[in-house]
């Protein structure tokens, strides 16, 4: 342990409603060292960060920045305190209508003692100093909306370094960064260690983790559930503590089959990535397992012809298939249930029965008139088939629980015949029953297609699946038959595996 914790937490809770999302969290990070914070989708990563940062009030619990009292209301108080967040939406970081220059000050422009008169030549100064600390390569006039992903979450990186903190929280800052841009951020963050100043970085890549990690802090369902600092860092460990061990089965009979839907060979999603290839047969249900950010939504868009791959072929039942679109994917009977129903998925100002139609409208109308009967028949025929829990077809989303609300985006893309099914992350959010229900549907109709689910959680893929991939570092790394699948192996190529040797 590097010297005392200047920042403790200490029986931390958080409520919504009836929803504890936060248990009693405690956490502490120490002067010049990197704590590294795992934790799957709906752990209270977020939560926690958002109550350090202002942005939420604690609902019990207490927290201590070099031994006072902590307890910010916004995050202007947290940033003066000394408590710097870069938050894994970028657009909370950096204001897109202004220009480089002003974002890397913004914060001094709007501070106390500010003169009153604008100097554009001594923003440029302040701004040209804070980028040439951090190595920043861009033009400092140029819009923010008007950059790249990358140099649009670089110029957040920066400017939450001009405060000069004593406590530096990062929150996936590598999503969206190349390799040679994700090195630059490592060796920055050396140099804040050396500095002193206390890091925590939230991340599932594990080529982070290893890169950086003086001690891993793993959270599951709002509690920390282990810590890890003995040298040499128990990695696996720390997954298996992410994920959770008790994983409780409904048995299934692996089924296999001896015709191929899609082949893909020699496949490439990212720069640096190595070429991947697999084969999906008819009949047959295959998950994607790995941590958040190794390339299952990449893979998942690439198969729908939102995205293109760098290199590689695909076959679909024995003919090319490289899809420019997902208007192409659809009419190659590639479906895709998306990762993020909110924003790519439902509609909720239509009801259950536009919602399951929606990307079919063509194919329900004669003379380009919507056929109503068939519509409604469609939607009716999927929610008594998926079980969903409604008064009607007319029921708008917005009225539904959200395990409903999945069961109608699964419902929408089953209520057609598809070549190739990709669901990503389909259990996201819903309870156990729904879970349930959605994965005995899509095993009980699998026949006549090829199934492939893209999930974070083993226990979903345990419970679902014929054949189970692992994907690391935007590639496949390992495979598994269904049948007494050896759960050690199995966690250690999701921890990143003998492939990927510590640095």
């Amino acid at each position: 342990m590097v010297g005392n914790a200047v920042f403790r937490v200490e029986g931390l809770r958080k409520s919504f409603g009836r929803n504890e999302v936060l248990g009693g969290i405690a956490l502490d990070l120490h002067a010049g060292e990197v704590t590294v914070l795992m934790g799957a989708n709906g752990a209270g990563k977020s939560t926690l960060v958002k109550i350090i940062s202002g942005v939420y009030e604690r609902g019990g619990g207490s927290m201590t920045l070099a031994g006072a009292e902590f307890a910010p209301n916004t995050p202007a108080e947290a940033i003066r305190a000394g408590v710097v967040t870069v938050h894994q939406n970028i657009n909370d970081g950096v204001v897109a209508d202004l220009d480089v220059a002003t974002n890397l000050t913004l914060d001094r422009l709007s501070g106390r003692g500010v003169p009153t008169l604008f100097n554009p030549a001594r923003v440029r100064r302040e701004a040209k100093a804070v980028a040439d600390r951090m190595g920043l390569a861009i033009d400092l006039k140029a819009r923010v909306s008007d950059l790249s992903l990358a140099d649009r979450q670089m110029v957040a990186i920066a400017r939450a370094l001009a405060h000069q903190p004593k406590v530096l929280i990062l929150d996936e800052p590598t999503s969206s960064l190349s390799s040679a841009e994700a090195d630059r951020l490592f060796a920055l963050v050396d140099r804040l260690r050396e500095q002193g100043v206390a890091i925590l970085y939230i991340s599932h890549r594990m080529s982070d983790i290893r890169r950086l990690a003086d001690r891993i802090v793993s959270m599951r369902d709002g509690g920390v559930s282990g810590a890890f600092d003995a040298k040499p860092l128990d990695y696996e460990g720390a997954v298996n503590a992410m994920l959770g061990r008790k994983i409780h089965l409904d048995r299934i009979v692996a089924r296999s089959s001896a015709r191929a839907v899609l082949s893909v060979e020699g496949l490439r999603i990212a720069q640096g990535a190595r070429p991947m290839s697999l084969t999906l047969g008819d009949g047959e249900v295959v998950a994607i397992t790995g941590l958040v950010g190794v390339g299952k939504t990449a893979l998942a868009e690439t198969l729908f012809g939102v995205r293109r791959p760098l290199d590689g072929t695909m076959t679909m039942n024995c003919k090319p298939y490289a899809p420019r679109s997902a208007g192409d994917a659809i009419a190659a009977g590639v479906f895709l249930v998306a990762k993020d129903r909110a924003t790519s998925g439902i509609v909720g100002s239509f009801n259950i029965e536009r919602n399951v139609s929606l990307p079919f409208l063509k194919r329900m109308s004669s003379l380009s008139v919507l056929r109503r009967r068939l519509e409604r028949a469609t939607a009716r025929r999927q929610i008594e088939q998926l079980g969903i829990v409604c008064r009607s077809e007319k029921d708008e989303m917005s009225a539904l629980s959200g395990g409903n609300q999945q069961k109608v985006m699964v419902a929408r893309w089953m209520a057609q015949n598809a070549a190739l099914f990709i669901l990503d992350e389909p259990f996201q959010g819903v309870d156990i029953s729904a879970r349930r229900d959605i994965a005995a549907k899509l095993r009980a109709s699998a026949n006549g297609r090829a199934t492939l689910l893209f999930v974070t959680e083993l226990d979903e893929a345990l419970e679902t699946a014929d054949r189970i991939l692992v994907m690391s570092e935007h590639t496949i790394v390992g495979e598994h038959r269904n049948a007494d699948v050896d759960l050690d192996r199995l966690l250690a190529e999701v921890a990143g595996g003998p492939l990927h040797s510590a640095a």
